[in-house]
């Protein structure tokens, strides 16, 4: 049983590692320049020249398929790093200090979850426009919710063991308590939420920029790159097959290691 609970952790964190090594591999090596267009191969199969065939420009797929996770690794921690900081903030301050704070920012947190996540992502790019650092901007307020709230109810049950009373009878501040007392015993439920809204992030940024409304050309994204082989799934099946394969695996793992997170941390409490 010991043994079952641990295979879904290894095998996210198996293609977490891979996609990973791909991105480092990409930010030195790629097969072909990415934008690189040859209209004499266009939608060429897969072969020894084209690991991956190419795309309807010439470009080689697997080029801008390595090219691509860059944009989704980045979009991705940055994104969760934003929805994280403002998460901790409202919730830690909610859960902390409770009464009128707990309520203020409880209010604020129903009010940004009376919109769909994905709606309110829209709707923030459409007003400041596409781009990288406004997908980022837009992915990491959708988080904010559920950081917030995870790390509220962590911080309620955690401030009410006997340390933590002790060290407030001791005299010590609210800072050194939530840093040194409080944040050291909640890493394994935020750090669950944090792989669990990286997979969900990933699949957010692939829907706007299929949308057009996520990275723009000329940089890859392998959202982008699905909705330039959707008219093509006939004539190219692979470039639709290949595309779709690597943002189910960048979500499938990063779910697998949040769900073994998990699995360990109700094993250990």
């Amino acid at each position: 049983m010991k043994r079952r609970k641990s295979i879904p952790f290894h095998i996210g964190l198996t293609i977490v590692m891979l996609l990973f090594l791909m991105m480092l591999i990409s930010l030195f090596y790629t097969p072909y320049d990415p934008n690189m267009m040859q209209t004499n191969a266009r939608l060429a199969k897969p072969s020894l020249e084209h690991l991956f065939g190419t795309d309807n420009f010439g470009r080689d797929i697997l080029s801008r398929m390595m090219q691509g996770s860059q944009t989704a690794f980045l979009i991705g921690i940055s994104s969760v790093s934003v929805g994280l900081f403002f998460g901790f903030l409202i919730g830690a301050c909610a859960g902390y200090f409770g009464g009128w704070i707990d309520e203020l920012c409880m209010r604020f947190i129903d009010a940004l979850m009376a919109f769909p996540g994905i709606l309110l992502a829209i709707m923030l790019i459409t007003v400041f426009e596409p781009g990288i650092k406004n997908t980022i901007l837009a992915l990491g307020m959708m988080s904010v919710p559920t950081f917030a709230r995870i790390i509220r109810s962590s911080f309620m049950q955690t401030k009410q063991f006997d340390y933590v009373k002790a060290s407030k009878a001791k005299g010590a501040g609210s800072i050194h308590i939530i840093f040194k007392h409080i944040l050291p015993n909640i890493v394994s439920p935020i750090l669950v939420a944090a792989t669990l809204s990286f997979s969900g992030t990933i699949l957010a940024e692939a829907g706007l920029s299929y949308l057009g409304l996520g990275v723009q050309p000329p940089d890859p994204s392998w959202g982008r790159m699905l909705k330039e082989a959707q008219p093509y799934i006939a004539t190219a099946p692979w470039y639709v097959i290949i595309t779709g394969t690597m943002i189910t695996l960048m979500v499938l793992g990063f779910n697998l290691l949040g769900d073994g997170i998990r699995d360990q941390q109700d094993k250990k409490s």
